[in-house]
This record gives structure tokens, sequence and C-alpha cells, in this order.
């Protein structure tokens, strides 16, 4: 199996997808502040789903880079939040991507807790 056949993977590389379009509506002056750090954090999360999958042989490796993976879906939780209270999302687009991410943070989760499921021996 590849990483980019996991669930959790392809869900976050959607949402960081998902993310980089919508920032291309952001202020300019938001370049190299909110609108670099979302999408540096969004595009985290797959990418240290992946490396972790690719770790999957040292059981301490593979749970670390998924807590890397799930602090980095945090803190684009928390970029979410300010780019709605900074009125550069709607509502609606905060919750939907919010719903998103949170359900990235549950596969994550489900990852951590079943390593075995996905080629870690213990």
């Amino acid at each position: 199996m590849k990483f980019q056949d996991l669930f959790a993977y392809q869900k976050a590389f959607s949402l960081a997808m998902e993310i980089f379009e919508t920032t291309k509506k952001f202020p300019k002056e938001e370049m190299y502040s909110l609108t670099d750090q979302i999408r540096r954090s969004s595009r985290s999360v797959p990418i240290t789903i992946a490396e972790a999958y690719r770790k999957r042989e040292y059981p301490k490796h593979f749970h670390s880079k998924l807590t890397d993976s799930d602090a980095e879906n945090s803190e684009t939780q928390g970029w979410l939040e300010f780019s709605f209270k900074c009125e550069y999302i709607s509502e609606l687009e905060y919750n939907s991507l919010l719903l998103k991410s949170n359900e990235i943070g549950k596969l994550i989760n489900f990852m951590i807790l079943n390593p075995e499921k996905f080629g870690v021996k213990k």
C-alpha cells in the first residue's frame, strides 16, 4: 500500500488544496503572514502522515510523526479561526473547513491508537 492510499492522507491532502484555493482571495498584505502560515500548516498534515507511514517499522517514530501531524492540524484550525475573525472567510466556509479538519484529527487519532492496522509491529 502507498501512503497516498491512506484515507487520512487523502482527506488531509484534499483539505490542504481547498485551503490553498480559499486563501487565493485573502488580502495581499496577508501573503507573508496568515496566508503563508495556513498553507504551510495545512500542507504539513498530509506530508507528516506520509512520513509516519514510511516510519512504520519504528513504532515510536510512527507515533511521533502522527502527533506532529495532529499538531499541524490543530495549528491549521487556529489559522482558520483567524481567517474567520478577520472576515476573510464566511461562517459557512469556516464551519465547513473546521469540520473537515476535525474529521482528519479523528483519523490521525485512529492511526495513533491502532498502529498495527497500518503495519506497525509492537
